[in-house]
């Protein structure tokens, strides 16, 4: 995967994002990632209208079920022609491995196999909420060193996790495995409702594999002049 920035299509409607793709350049040099709820509203039928225009899509469903349930779940996601895709590692190695078979078995012949990404700890969970809610004992790195291994182990090609981990990944884990960072935000910007954050130039320097910026794009006043900006500054 090359250094790429996701723009996170965080909409409801399709009439959004057509009007801020209109100001994002071509569809092979900008990297979209559709979530729950665009996904929920526009279903299957816009990841395909997207593909077929040439976008590399990261679909972020985030599966968590119980092993054939997302290996079938999967399947289906494959036929999509999407770049990558997200489980749940807390969903344990058997369903990710389950994720990575359906994937390959779902994929047309002749087409590129997508990704699979592996959610750690959400960036909006802090470490209080990691030890009084989820009841974890370990310090939140070393929980996402614990989750990103089971990963591995069982087939996934990368994590989901803060850029703020990133380093300690890459040590424990290992360079050939993906480190796609959400909670991105520019210098100016407030953090919102994600605790563990950083600029595009931090993420660089931590080594991100790739980065995933939302608001700081979509509610730009120039989202095109935003997006390249960001993309020059983590690459």
């Amino acid at each position: 995967m090359e250094k790429a920035v996701f723009v996170a299509l965080d909409y409801d409607n399709k009439n959004d994002v057509q009007k801020l793709l209109a100001k994002l350049g071509k569809p092979e040099n900008t990297y979209l990632k559709i979530g729950m709820e665009l996904f929920y509203h526009a279903g299957s039928d816009l990841v395909k209208e997207l593909v077929q225009q040439g976008y590399p899509i990261f679909l972020d469903l985030k599966l968590h079920d119980i092993p054939n349930t997302v290996y079938q779940a999967a399947k289906q996601l494959a036929q999509l022609g999407i770049f990558c895709t997200t489980i749940h590692a807390l969903g344990g190695s058997e369903m990710i491995a389950a994720a990575q078979k359906g994937l390959a078995d779902g994929t047309p012949e002749g087409k590129e196999i997508p990704k699979l990404l592996a959610v750690t700890e959400l960036t909006s969970i802090s470490d209080s909420i990691l030890a009084n809610e989820q009841n974890c004992s370990l310090p939140m790195a070393e929980q996402v060193v614990s989750l990103a291994q089971t990963a591995k182990k069982a087939g996934a090609d990368g994590v989901i996790c803060s850029p703020l981990e990133v380093e300690k990944l890459k040590k424990e884990v290992g360079d050939d495995f993906l480190y796609v960072t959400p909670g991105i935000r520019l210098a100016s910007d407030t953090n919102g409702d994600q605790k563990r954050v950083a600029t595009p130039q931090k993420a660089k320097e931590f080594g991100s594999s790739a980065i995933v910026v939302g608001r700081s794009i979509t509610q730009a006043d120039n989202p095109e002049l935003t997006y390249q900006k960001i993309k020059k500054e983590f690459n």
